[in-house]
């Protein structure tokens, strides 16, 4: 990845977008207008910013309670380590895994080395869903579990000032 030092327009643009894009037929000309610039440049510096890995996505980010899946269970997983890189990718593939990502065991307390963020209407739900994942994983899980989410955490990235 190339260095990228963010000038007053790039600063701009995260600025006003780092909240979320507008809610309009044109969230890009929108931006535009605010920062100062043309549209197609505000698309541009973007491309520019996701390929540099400062910003890291553009997307929708439904709220999962609004569309009733009010259940959520974070399952925890330890596959064998020559394995996991094999099996991470199918289960984050799986449409009802909103994530997926490997992290180092923290032993002897802690052998999960995936973790798979699974939503749904109800308990039994979430629990079906992780015998899919079970299921997928096969012979290289030797353990597992699942955490509930018990309240909501306001999630926000890194923010910055214009």
């Amino acid at each position: 990845m190339t260095r990228t030092t963010l000038d007053a327009v790039d600063r701009a643009i995260v600025a006003a977008t780092q909240s979320g894009l507008p809610l309009t037929p044109t969230p890009y000309a929108d931006v535009a207008v605010t920062v100062g610039v043309t549209e197609a440049e505000v698309i541009a510096r973007l491309a520019r910013l996701l390929e540099a890995g400062i910003v890291r996505r553009i997307g929708a980010v439904p709220n999962h309670y609004r569309l009733g899946l009010a259940h959520n269970g974070m399952t925890v997983w330890d596959v064998e380590d020559g394995e996991v890189d094999r099996l991470g990718p199918l289960v984050g593939a799986l449409d009802f895994v909103t994530h997926c990502y490997r992290r180092p065991r923290a032993l002897p307390d802690w052998p999960y080395n995936l973790f798979a963020m699974v939503h749904g209407r109800s308990r039994d739900e979430v629990e079906a869903k992780r015998g899919e994942i079970e299921t997928l994983l096969g012979p290289s899980l030797r353990a597992s579990d699942i955490l509930y989410s018990t309240r909501i955490l306001k999630k926000t990235g890194l923010r910055i000032v214009g």
